[in-house]
């Protein structure tokens, strides 16, 4: 019995060794298998009270299990050591080093960034914050002293002395004239030899060679040489920049007071840009005018066409970033300002959706990054003094919210925002409707596009775009291969006809830089005028709050004028519109369901009674709620006054669309019976090729007539908040018209919910096709951002500097950026025999959450160029872009992609 002994409670057989194991064994399987069961905090208690149990000995070895699997010595320094030591360790570094050691790493960023170690630099130079920074806001003086470098924005004596009222000794009126007249001297040299060295370095710069895609990474190139001559005027440039940075530190303010930033004074507008004046004032006739057109926009390329010649047209992408959108914007104006700028996007009459993240209404208006968004970009257009306006083609006129954004942007940048009224239904004919404040002589969309193209591309918009989008898939690679053939192949026969075989060997980088940049100006308007400005107008200018004062005066008149009249125009409309509307709804009666049911009653059955009911039953009970509102308005219409209201009638209408939720919930199924039942019945099949786009159907076919339900809610949206905005706020109708409003409003969330589900589905449905080997990928909330192609980059030799790396190309792959994963897939091009085009495969590689993910940059040298690092917790890629715009673009994105599921 002595070996059945028992210690406490547990029955432990301390004598028999063998029958003492195994009681552990299975106790320790008990105990990790409710350890497998417990939550996250359970187990931290659990550890908690393990580790308050052990001997000295016990912990000690489990540190040394952790030192043998974690590397603690290599840990970064900056999360172990307290925060102000590491500050004063990253204060030793330049402003070169701090913007290189941001990108290691998040924490890295975050403290180089920090305003301790950036202010300091500043007022070394004499470079004073303009405002207070807020408390949670860091990174202030970084911005700043990037922008004063970038401008040179640094004072001469005299103009510190008149802005900071430093001592000086007073001087006579000719030695004051001959001081000025010596500035402006020296600024015009140092300008002159900036623009001179620009024009050499364009001449001689980096040649780019095509081929594979990253062809132009791998190849080592020659490094662009100056000139004798050359060097010698960018020497004295450099002299002339130097003597006058010196002599403006003389003269800067000491201060002892740098914490805040009310002390110092704001510098004006004729000191901040004092490098770039001129007298000449015909500058403002070279301004061009400028257009944004987003990629969102339906058969963009039809817009893209209809630019007039000599403005300036960028189309984005809509999954940019802020500041890539800027970037964009200051390359393509190239340091000039827009007589005008036009932004072409989709939106409401509310809101504009502006970029994947960001639409822009009242309420997110202020945030920082917007708000700094939007002042940088007023500062690139002309001022209202000078006749400069910024033009959204989004109905932002027709509602007060809209009209709102408008006032406040115009406050926060002093430039002149306008908007379509939005009267006018239909797909974007609000473009060609009533402009706020239109006083340049004709309407906004006249300056940048021909009418007549655009006419055409808004009718036909919604159709072009069914179509476009597959053809655009199809053809863009065959297209882009094709443009870069001929190019090649016209410089070559020019080379050809002019020099040697042996030149010609001699000069094959030379020929591939000629064929890329034919390709470039080849994307440009042919008949595009550019012309460099780099004067400013010297007239006297009204200060911002006269502009904003101005502006809303004018903006209130232009609102109060003819309301009345105005909100007459807008019933009519909605009237008008309404009766088109159950026009197209009769259509879907009288031709396919009214013979389709005397088919059944006669004994010759086309359709069964099921499937006349999946089809048509929720679409009439849509067409009688209709009609019994059309007939509403009607009555209401005769006998219409000053007086009379809409919004009650809008308000009952808007109490009864659950009927319309039936229709939207069976609407899946509507359309997958209409497709079973055109393959399976041959009378159906028949009876749909004779009604199907005729002259009676308006050339449309069914399934294109049930998608009218779904767009006539934006309509609504539109009508209604151009009554509101009509209707004095003491009118009886204006409490029921902003009800109705939020009932439809709130109805169109739902149905573009309902949209946006599907089509993420059908697109993450899509990928997964194409990519053999994907697992699968429709999960909730999950939706694609971008796809990258890349090249894969293997380095040679690690231990060497960045800057002697080699590296050689092993393979192409495709980055697919969703908005919690990153997808990793290899790219292969098979071409088929006796075919022009090529068909393009994609191989599973791996996929890495992103809040796993690193990014670290990898600077350009002679051996690569637009590479970086992308590292997960079991794989490392080097990649590279084929041009240094998409790597900038792809790591701006990937970056907030990562940021927003990190704040998750």
């Amino acid at each position: 019995m002595e070996s059945f002994h028992t210690r406490f409670s547990a029955w432990t057989p301390f004598s028999n060794k063998s029958l003492n194991r195994q009681l552990f064994q299975e106790r320790v399987a008990l105990i990790s298998h409710w350890f497998d069961l417990w939550t996250n905090k359970q187990r931290q208690e659990f550890l908690f009270a393990i580790f308050l149990r052990c001997t000295k000995s016990q912990l000690r070895f489990v540190q040394d299990w952790f030192s043998e699997r974690m590397q603690v010595a290599k840990v970064d320094f900056s999360t172990v050591l307290p925060r102000f030591i590491s500050l004063y360790i990253f204060s030793f570094l330049s402003p070169k080093d701090l913007c290189a050691a941001a990108q290691v790493s998040w924490p890295w960023k975050f403290l180089t960034e920090q305003d301790c170690l950036w202010m300091p630099k500043c007022v070394k130079f004499g470079w004073f914050l303009p405002y207070t920074p807020t408390d949670n806001e860091y990174g202030a003086w970084k911005r700043h002293y990037v922008a004063c470098v970038s401008h040179l924005d640094w004072l001469t004596p005299r103009e510190a002395a008149a802005t900071y009222g430093t001592l000086n000794e007073p001087k006579t009126e000719d030695e004051e004239l001959l001081e000025r007249q010596r500035e402006e001297c020296l600024r015009k040299r140092i300008w002159e030899e900036i623009a001179l060295r620009n024009k050499e370095l364009f001449k001689v710069r980096p040649l780019w060679v095509s081929g594979t895609c990253c062809s132009s990474v791998l190849k080592p190139r020659r490094q662009p040489r100056l000139s004798q001559t050359v060097r010698e005027r960018v020497g004295s440039h450099e002299a002339l920049e130097k003597q006058l940075v010196l002599t403006s530190l003389e003269i800067l303010p000491k201060r002892s007071n740098i914490s805040g930033s009310h002390s110092y004074p704001l510098l004006s507008k004729k000191y901040r840009h004092g490098v770039h004046k001129n007298d000449d004032s015909s500058s403002y006739a070279l301004r061009p005018h400028f257009i944004l057109i987003s990629s969102r926009i339906p058969a963009y390329e039809m817009v893209v066409e209809s630019v007039k010649a000599g403005v300036v047209s960028v189309v984005y992408e809509h999954s940019v970033t802020l500041e890539s959108l800027l970037y964009l914007i200051e390359k393509a104006l190239d340091g000039r300002k827009a007589q005008s700028m036009g932004i072409f996007s989709d939106g409401d009459s509310r809101e504009i959706n502006l970029l994947q993240g960001y639409k822009i209404g009242v309420k997110n208006l202020l945030r920082p990054e917007v708000r700094d968004f939007w002042e940088k970009l007023g500062s690139y257009v002309a001022t209202e003094e000078e006749g400069g306006h910024v033009d959204f083609f989004v109905p932002l006129g027709a509602s007060e919210a809209g009209t709102e954004v408008l006032s406040q942007l115009s406050q926060l940048t002093g430039t002149f925002f306008t908007a379509p009224t939005g009267i006018a239904t239909g797909s974007y004919q609000h473009i060609l409707s009533d402009w706020l404040g239109s006083q340049w002589g004709k309407a906004p969309y006249a300056i940048y596009f021909c009418e007549a193209k655009l006419q055409t591309w808004s009718s036909f918009a919604d159709f072009l775009e069914e179509t476009l989008k597959t053809v655009r898939k199809q053809l863009y690679p065959l297209f882009k291969e094709l443009q870069k053939s001929i190019s090649g192949r016209m410089i070559g026969q020019f080379m050809f006809d002019t020099m040697g075989m042996t030149n010609i060997l001699n000069n094959q980088e030379t020929a591939q830089a000629l064929a890329d940049r034919l390709m470039e100006l080849s994307k440009e308007d042919s008949e595009r005028s550019v012309v460099e400005d780099n004067s400013w107008d010297t007239k006297s200018r009204l200060s911002k709050n006269d502009l904003n004062f101005e502006a809303l005066i004018n903006l209130e008149r232009i609102l109060q004028k003819d309301s009345a009249e105005k909100r007459t125009r807008v019933v009519r409309e909605l009237l008008q519109s309404e009766r088109k509307y159950v026009q197209m709804l009769e259509i879907v009666r009288d031709v396919y369901f009214t013979p389709l049911k005397a088919a059944l009653s006669s004994n010759r059955a086309i359709l069964s009674a099921a499937n006349i009911q999946i089809l048509f039953s929720d679409i009439l009970q849509i067409l009688s709620l209709n009609r019994q509102f059309l007939d509403n308005l009607r009555d209401r219409l005769q006998e219409w006054g000053p007086a009379h209201c809409v919004g009650e009638i809008v308000t009952k209408f808007g109490s009864q669309l659950n009927t319309y939720t039936n229709f939207f919930n069976n609407y899946p199924v509507i359309l997958k019976t209409i497709e079973k039942c055109r393959e399976m019945i041959p009378a159906f099949r028949t009876f749909l090729k004779r009604h199907d786009k005729t002259i009676v159907t308006k050339m449309l076919s069914l399934p294109e007539l049930l998608l009218y339900p779904s767009r006539r809610f934006e309509e609504y949206l539109n009508l209604l908040y151009a009554v509101r905005l009509h209707t004095p706020a003491e009118h009886v109708d204006r409490g029921d018209l902003t009800t109705a409003i939020d009932q439809i409003k709130k109805y169109k969330s739902y149905i573009d919910q309902m949209k946006q589900n599907i089509n993420m589905k059908d697109h993450l449905s899509d990928i997964q096709r194409i990519i053999w080997g994907c697992p699968t990928l429709s999960e909730v909330n999950r939706y694609l951002i971008r796809v990258q192609d890349v090249a894969q980059l293997h380095c040679c030799d690690e231990e060497i500097s960045f800057s002697l790396r080699l590296y050689e190309h092993i393979h192409d792959l495709s980055l697919f950026l969703f908005n919690d994963a990153l997808l990793v897939s290899s790219r292969g091009t098979s071409h088929t025999p006796f075919e022009r085009t090529s068909k393009t495969t994609y191989q599973f590689i791996a996929s890495v959450a992103l809040h796993r993910l690193l990014i670290e940059n990898i600077p350009d040298s002679k051996y690569v160029k637009n590479a970086f690092i992308l590292q997960g917790p079991k794989y490392k890629w080097i990649c590279a872009t084929e041009v240094e715009d998409e790597k900038f673009l792809w790591l701006s994105v990937l970056r907030n992609a990562i940021k927003s599921s990190m704040e998750k």
